[in-house]
C-alpha cells in the first residue's frame, strides 16, 4: 500500500479525535488501536504525534480555543468543528515543520468536509485569532 500523504494522515487523526468526543470514558491508547485496526490505517508518526499530543495538552489547547471563541464554551462549538480547531491549534503550537497557513487551512478543510457551511467563518475567526496570538508571543 502506498504511502499516506499528509493531509489523509491530517484526517485520520482528525477522525481519531472525532472519535475520541463520543468515547469520554475509553483511554486514548485503546481508541486509537481499535479505530485504526477497524479502519486499516497503517501505522504513522503524524497521526500518532497528533492525537496522542492534542490528548496531552487538550487543556491548554481548549484554555487557547475559549479566549478565542468569543463567549462560545467549548461544549457549544459542534464536535466537528472544536475537533478541527484543537487539530490546527496543535500544530501551530507544536509542529514547527508546518507552516501556519498550510494548519488553517487545512483545518477549514476538514470543516467544509465535515461540518455545516455556517461555521466555517467562526472557524476561521477563532483560528486567525490564535495565530495572531502566537505570532505576537514569538515576537517577544
Amino acid at each position: 500500500m502506498a504511502s499516506m500523504t499528509r493531509k489523509e494522515a491530517r484526517e485520520e487523526a482528525f477522525r481519531l479525535l472525532f472519535e475520541t468526543e463520543f468515547r469520554a470514558d475509553t483511554a486514548a491508547d485503546e481508541i486509537y488501536a481499535l479505530s485504526t485496526d477497524n479502519r486499516e490505517v497503517e501505522e504513522n508518526a503524524y497521526i500518532r504525534t497528533v492525537y496522542f499530543g492534542v490528548r496531552e495538552h487538550l487543556e491548554e489547547i481548549d484554555a487557547i480555543l475559549m479566549r478565542h471563541s468569543k463567549g462560545w464554551k467549548t461544549e457549544r462549538i459542534t464536535p466537528v468543528s472544536r475537533c478541527a480547531i484543537r487539530l490546527c491549534i496543535y500544530e501551530m503550537l507544536y509542529m514547527e515543520d508546518i507552516p501556519v497557513a498550510v494548519s488553517l487551512n487545512e483545518a477549514i478543510e476538514l470543516v467544509k468536509k465535515f461540518d455545516d457551511a455556517k461555521v466555517r467563518a467562526f472557524v476561521n475567526g477563532v483560528l486567525n485569532g490564535v495565530k495572531d496570538e502566537l505570532e505576537a508571543s514569538r515576537k517577544q
